[in-house]
This record gives structure tokens, sequence and C-alpha cells, in this order.
């Protein structure tokens, strides 16, 4: 049966389809409406608004399985010719204009993405899209091929008033110095530079494919539920014994070397299949160790796509408590949790002193898992319709045998005391916070620039990404998350083949001239608490510059009124 041909569809006329309210992105050269599957998307909504106005074919490849991309070619509406430029999707701030009778698409093509920035012509009440290429002078200076692009909606200050009023200025000086950086740093992104990198990364995929690195070592797998069950029968027969300490020490371990299997899983890395490798973490996570796969699958797969945007990746988004960049204290939008993270007294205090609590907030990490897990559930957060939909219901199940076995049957059927089940509790919570720790490692200290939306895939990831330098024998401490740059670009890649992987993905780094971040555990973490100590050094700064002008607005009593 011949394929199905499909129309030709110009940039006005996908950006008119935004416009209203089409979920468009480009894949392959080809032109998805994703309305449909929003609902049944097993990996939530988010990640596909991310995508919206974008060339995804790099993102959709790292994510999803071959089966996969084939069933999402019933959505294809279209395709285009050359290059795609880049919008800024809605989720971000990207502001459409619709296709309205009488526009010129031809003399429009013939114009390229160039785009009016006038809004008060405009017969609806969106705006313009905000692409790179804007038709001002003075804009198209600076998003050329040695810049950036300023800042979209999303990242600008939600204050309305002037710069020099409330200390604004400041914050656009360290975010200009960062940008600026990261331009010395990495490499161009103009267009043909980042094509390049784009076309050495896929050709980087092909070998990695054909070296069979795509395929699970089962036997390495066997070592580790050897692992797990030592740990698991060592908490109990303690237990037993009414040794509770070492018990809750050895459940911990447990709990700490289980989460890395469960994050395979919810990549498809152990059978490629997604329910076999899906009931497999949700019985990790959700009955052994009482945390949702589909809540963590759902911000996953957000924070794959989006690392470290400020105002996107709820993986960094910590505040009251913590803060990885100094954009967090213009009280931005999460779009991933659509609230505005207050830059509010506890915060401005908690932010004070994060590089002494970072290590104290990560020991009760685990805690907050469990509010979210069941946030996430409760909440039903997670695809209603579609092959997911029954995932929710089973994780239920799965949270309600973790309440019998651990609360019910160990803390208080196995412990005959109030202080020696709070003990018992405080220590199996706190012995997994390395992992929380591991997790932090790879991202905080990175770069959270907003380097704009032509920016390739590869590059972003090695710019906000760090992998951590360790003997191969401590592999099984880590459980994958030292190659986590490795694996932000390829997160179908089983764990035990990162290692193989590594020398490829440098030798990649090397040909196209992107800096591959690689530290040892401890100066990694100095990295991570330096990160810290500088945003609070800003937040200090940014208070005192604050306290300067409210004085000076009344020099004679000193503050307002």
């Amino acid at each position: 049966m011949a394929e199905k041909t499909y129309p030709i569809l110009s940039r006005r006329q996908i950006e008119g389809l935004i416009a209203d309210g089409r979920r468009i992105f480009i894949a392959n050269q080809y032109v998805f409406k994703a309305d449909p599957w929003l609902p049944y998307h097993p990996g939530g909504d988010k990640a596909i608004l991310h995508m919206v106005g974008r060339d995804a074919t790099d993102e959709v490849t790292a994510l999803h399985s071959a089966e996969a991309r084939e069933q999402m070619n019933r959505y294809r509406i279209g395709r285009i010719e050359g290059r795609w430029s880049n919008f800024v999707p809605p989720i971000q701030g990207g502001k459409f204009r619709p296709l309205v009778e009488g526009d010129d698409l031809e003399k429009e093509a013939e114009e390229g993405d160039v785009v009016s920035t006038d809004t008060s012509s405009s017969p609806s009440s969106r705006e313009p899209s905000p692409v790179f290429d804007g038709a001002e002078p003075e804009i198209r200076k600076r998003r050329g091929a040695d810049g950036p692009a300023p800042k979209s909606p999303s990242t600008s200050s939600v204050s309305s008033v002037e710069p020099d009023d409330d200390g604004m200025s400041y914050l656009d000086t360290i975010t200009r110095e960062k940008t600026t950086l990261d331009l010395e740093k990495y490499p161009s992104l103009d267009l043909d530079t980042q094509d390049t990198i784009v076309a050495k990364y896929r050709d980087l995929g092909e070998r990695i494919k054909a070296e069979g690195l795509y395929k699970c070592n089962y036997g390495a797998y066997a070592i580790e539920c050897t692992r797990y069950s030592i740990l698991f029968a060592l908490a109990f027969l303690f237990l037993h014994w009414g040794w509770y300490v070492p018990s809750a020490v050895f459940l911990g371990a447990f709990w700490h070397q289980l989460v890395f299997t469960a994050h395979d899983a919810g990549h498809m890395g152990i059978t490629h299949g997604f329910h076999t490798d899906t009931v497999i973490g949700i019985i990790i996570a959700d009955f052994l160790g009482g945390l949702s796969l589909g809540w963590w699958k759902r911000n996953h797969n957000v924070h794959h796509i989006v690392t470290n945007a400020p105002e996107h990746d709820p993986d960094i988004e910590h505040m009251p408590f913590m803060a990885v960049s100094h954009r967090f204290f213009t009280s931005m939008r999460s779009t991933f949790y659509d609230r505005i993270m207050e830059y509010d007294a506890a915060a401005k205090f908690m932010l004070r002193i994060q590089p002494y609590t970072y290590y104290i907030l990560l020991l009760f990490g685990r805690v907050n898992l469990y509010r979210l897990s069941w946030d996430y559930l409760l909440a039903r957060r997670g695809p209603q319709k579609g092959p997911a939909w029954w995932h929710g219901w089973f994780e239920i199940v799965g949270q309600l045998f973790f309440i019998t076995w651990y609360f019910y049957g160990v803390l208080y059927k196995s412990i005959p005391n109030n202080w020696d089940r709070f003990v018992f509790f405080l220590i199996s919570h706190m012995v997994p916070m390395p992992v929380h720790a591991q997790i932090c490692l790879s991202h905080f200290a990175m770069s959270t620039s907003d380097m704009g939306p032509h920016e390739s895939f590869p590059q972003k990831m090695l710019r906000t990404t760090m992998d951590i330098d360790c003997p191969q024998w401590l592999d099984f401490f880590h459980g994958g998350l030292q190659f986590q740059v490795i694996h932000h670009l390829f997160p179908r890649i089983p764990r035990h083949n990162l290692r193989r992987t590594q020398k490829l993905v440098q030798e990649f780094c090397n040909d196209v001239g992107i800096p591959y971040a690689l530290y040892g555990f401890v100066d990694g973490n100095k990295q991570v608490v330096g990160t810290l100590a500088e945003v609070s050094r800003q937040a200090a700064i940014l208070a005192k510059c604050q306290k300067v002008i409210c004085e000076g607005d009344d020099p004679i009593h000193g503050h307002h009124h």
C-alpha cells in the first residue's frame, strides 16, 4: 500500500494553527498535531507542551522506542520543506499570530520567519510570535550567530516597575554575565554550527546502536537482585533479633539501591517494553519503596526536555528551601506546578543559609517524595485514558501494600515502643540520602541560562549536566547516576552499558567542541555547595540594593509610607 502523502505546510500556517490552540510540533520533517494524544500520553502533557512549535526530532528519538515513534505517525498532518526554525512554545511564553483571511502566505514565506512585533492591529488577544529572527534591527543583531535571544516573557521579572526601582537591574546584570560566560564556553548558536552538532549527535546514536549498547545486560541485573535480596534479608534478620538500628540501616540501603532500578524501568531500559518495565518499576517504587513511579515519570520526562530551566524544570524548583539560580528571586511562575514560586520572607531566610542546610534537607527528601506521590495519585494527575489508564490504580494498590508492610508490619507490629519506632523511621529514611545528593549533583552546579530556542538538544544537555568520575568497582553505589551526561543524551541506554558509552560521548564532545563536565564525587559536591553559596550571596546583595533604594525614596524617614 502506497504511503500517504501529506501537504506541505508553511511556517505561517503552522504559526496560525498554534495560535488557534493546536499542539503542533515537528519531527523528521513531518508536522504532528498532538491534541488527540495529549490526554493519553504516558509521559504527561507537559512534555508535549514544551515541544509545541519546535523541531522535536531529537527529543522524540531519545525518549521513545521505535514502536512508540511508529504509533506517533498517525498524528501527522503535514510536512515542511527545509530547515525548521523553532518558535518559543506557548507554555514558555511564546505568542502566536492567528492566520486570518487575506494573509499573503507566499509573501510571508519569502520573508522567512521575520514577524512583526506590533500587537496593536492584531484582531486577536494573542500577541505575535517571539521567534528569534525578530523584525527589530537591534534585536536581530543580538539574536545573531554570537548571541542568544533576550529573555522570553516567561523569564522576565513579574514586576512592572522600572528595574532601578526594585533592584532588578542587579539581577539582569547577573543574567547577562552568566549568558556571556556560556556563549564564550560553548559553541556558537548559529544555525550551521548547531546543525553540525545535531548531525554528529545522530551519527553517534547510530554508532551506539550498531555496537549493541541498547541491549540490556541481564546478568548484571541478577547481581543487582542478589544485592537487594541480601540487604532486605539482613534488615528483617536484625529486626527479628530486636537490633533496630542496624535493621533500619540495611532497609535504608535497600531503598537506596532500589531507586536505581526503578529509574531504569521508568526509562524502559530493562526489557524495553512499556508495560513490562512499568510494572517492574511500580513493584519496586510503590510496593517496596512507597514512592509513585507515575509521579516520577511525569516529573522526570519534563526534566529531560527542559533541563535546568528555572521556570520549567521541576528538578531544580525547590523554593522556598533552595535556589540554584538568581532568577528565582523574581518570584517566577513554575510551568510545571502552575504556581508562583514566591520569593517571600521564608525564602529569603532559607536561601541565606542554604549552603548549610542543603545536606540536612536532603536527609528528609524521601518524606517529601511521599507527599508528592500521594498528591499525584489522589489528584489523578496521570493518564486516565489510553494504554496507561490502569497504572494509577495499580500504584494505589502498591501504596497500600507499602503502608501495610512498612508502617503496620514493621513500625507498629515489630517494634515495641514509640521511641524505637521514631528512631527506626528516621534512620531508615536518612540512609537513602545519598541518592538525593547524587540526583542534585548532576545539575545543581551547571548552567541555568536561557540560551533561546535554537540551541540544539545535545548542546543543551551537555551544558546543563555533569558526570561523576568514579572507579568501576563503585558503580553499584552510584547506580548509573554518575553518567548523567550520557544518560541525558541517550536516556534509553541500559544502565550497565553507560560506562562503555562514555568513551564514545567524550569523543563526540571533543569533535564538536562542547566541554564535557566531569568531576570527582567530592569536587562535584564542592561545585554544588559553591553554587548554593553564590546564590546566597547574590540574595544578600539584592536585599542590600533594595534596602538602599527604599531608604533613598524617603531621605527623611528612610522608609516607604
